[in-house]
């Protein structure tokens, strides 16, 4: 099939593409072009003007005592090569990794796939197990939404239809931190049946004072993960009976089918291991 007809617009400001947006109810932001293209050449989506936002400059990666701070426009590919993500956010950086294949990875962003909110998607479950967030752009002026807040359903948002997304924020993680994440696809740049991520922080006895979990793949909305690790992680090393306790708890938490959980649950032991070996105290890793 073919898209339905379209106008296009290219805009060169963050007001232009808001006043474009704001005149046009069926209007629609398009940078990648990954997750909306496909949809617009099966007629599931038919959008009335495209406003493209490739030239609004949003593509800066910047790091500070807070965090990291990421344009909303920044390819994955970056997000996967750039040395400073790789160093402040390295649950992202491994997941832009796993998205797709080298070209979707070239054109999609980090904004677009956020805000496209598909829940087998790895970053918006990334923003979630980060505890991170988004900044919002629209024409009543700029607001900072949490990952808790902002996913409410299959490819739904609170983002009002007037807004853009213009920063993608992550806060910094301490010198003994520790991040993966793992999933399972039939293929290699497959859809992911499940995957999950995990950012944890160890204390100076070795265990975890902290965790950070999210599922995709499971549910509508990236599924947090958090509360039943913390009560399996809060001392000790990653043992071999740990590491069933975290199958365990996440099998139990996760909903829809068996064999899923099951799935989710053996990810999730995975990613909890190699997060502990990854925290700067591997040697405390019990076999």
């Amino acid at each position: 099939m073919k898209p339905a007809p379209f106008d296009y617009v290219r805009c060169a400001t963050v007001p232009e593409a808001l006043s474009a947006l704001a005149g046009d109810e069926g209007a629609k932001l398009i940078a990648g072009g990954q997750s909306l293209v496909p949809l617009m050449a099966l007629r599931l989506a038919r959008p009335t003007l495209l406003v493209d936002v490739n030239d609004l400059g949003l593509d800066d990666v910047t790091a500070g005592p807070e965090g990291v701070r990421i344009g909303a426009c920044t390819r994955h590919r970056r997000l996967e090569r750039d040395p400073v993500i790789a160093a402040q956010a390295p649950l992202l950086h491994e997941a832009a990794g796993l998205i797709g294949y080298p070209a979707i990875r070239a054109r999609g962003t980090i904004g677009g796939s956020i805000a496209h909110a598909d829940p087998v998607a790895e970053l918006p479950a990334v923003l979630v197990a980060a505890r991170g967030s988004v900044v919002a752009r629209g024409v009543g002026g700029t607001r900072e939404i949490a990952a808790a807040d902002l996913f409410t359903g299959f490819l739904d948002t609170t983002l009002a239809a007037d807004e853009i997304v213009v920063e993608v924020r992550l806060p910094a993680t301490g010198p003994r931190a520790g991040a993966a994440f793992c999933e399972w696809a039939p293929r290699e740049g497959d859809f992911a049946v499940a995957g999950i991520g995990v950012v944890l922080e160890r204390g100076d006895d070795g265990g975890c004072s902290a965790v950070g979990a999210a599922a995709c793949g499971i549910g509508s909305v990236p599924l947090d993960c958090s509360e039943l690790l913390a009560p399996v992680l809060g001392e000790g090393a990653a043992s071999d009976g740990l590491l069933r306790e975290v199958a365990r708890s996440v099998r139990r938490g996760a909903p829809g089918d068996d064999d899923r959980a099951d799935l989710l649950g053996l990810l999730a032991a995975r990613a909890v291991l190699r997060a502990f070996e990854r925290s700067g105290a591997s040697g405390e890793v019990a076999a």
